[in-house]
């Protein structure tokens, strides 16, 4: 709108200098395309180009686009783990989760020592890329839960192939794992209700992710946690509810048939 002529040059435009003092024959102002955020390589002018105008910044749509660029970056970087090799799949349900659900997770179970005794599931960031393995023992060994590498930021999961609408946010892997065996396919998992932050919401909705309905515990600390997650998500604008579905003891990753359908027709019928 104010008739200046630009050039894309990599993340920047380049444009003559907007300092009035500058007489800049041959471009050299780089203005970043996301921020705004300008610099003259020549005189050392600096400053944004929205308030060098005066024009309101829309602050969610830099985040998103700031979001968008740190994906893109993601997407660069190395190709992640690798699969364990002498891999190999279930042949039984377990848990009364089909043998099919847990393909389509890529779960595996192998003889070395450091995966022996677990069920594995291959969690990947969002360009793809494997970054930590989680495994569920399948006997009373503990930990319960076994994540390797250890120390590995957890994203959300499954955080590569995007739901897109409503999401149902639950704790753990074999909620999703369960819920989706049952017919209730859009459940995403936080790996812990700590690990739910303002970014990662914020790249869901940038996903196509307009509501979120919170399943935890059902306890006081589930009811907290649920609460301080709505919170976050009217900071980013998205639609959110919390789920009560039956008493206290209730996990959803051991949901029946039956009582997963009830859940499903409470809250999309």
């Amino acid at each position: 709108s104010k008739n200046i002529p630009y050039i894309p040059k990599g993340k920047d435009y380049v444009v003559s200098c907007l300092n009035p003092e500058h007489l800049d024959r041959n471009p050299s102002m780089h203005i970043d395309q996301i921020t705004g955020i300008f610099n003259c390589f020549s005189c050392s002018y600096k400053g944004n180009l929205f308030t060098h105008y005066g024009e309101k910044a829309n602050k969610m749509e830099l985040k998103r686009r700031m979001l968008k660029k740190k994906i893109d970056e993601k997407r660069s970087e190395s190709t992640g783990l690798q699969m364990p090799e002498n891999t190999f799949s279930l042949e039984t349900p377990w848990r009364n989760i089909s043998v099919e659900t847990y393909n389509y997770f890529n779960a595996f179970q192998q003889g070395d020592k450091e995966f022996r005794g677990r069920i594995w599931f291959p969690i990947t960031d969002l360009s793809g890329r494997i970054v930590v393995f989680q495994g569920r023992t399948t006997s009373d060994q503990q930990p319960k839960y076994l994540n390797t590498p250890r120390g590995v930021k957890m994203p959300l999961f499954p955080a590569a192939n995007p739901i897109r609408g409503k999401i149902i946010l639950v704790e753990g892997i074999f909620d999703v794992v369960n819920l989706y065996d049952k017919g209730l396919t859009n459940a995403v998992c936080c790996f812990g209700v700590n690990n739910v932050t303002e970014e990662k919401l914020q790249i869901l909705s940038m996903q196509g992710v307009d509501g979120i309905d919170i399943f935890l515990d059902n306890d006081n600390a589930g009811n907290a946690a649920s609460e301080t997650i709505r919170q976050l998500c009217e900071r980013v604008g998205l639609d959110t509810r919390n789920i009560k579905f039956g008493d206290k003891n209730l996990d959803a990753g051991a949901l029946t048939e039956s009582q997963v359908v009830k859940l499903k027709n409470k809250l999309y019928v």
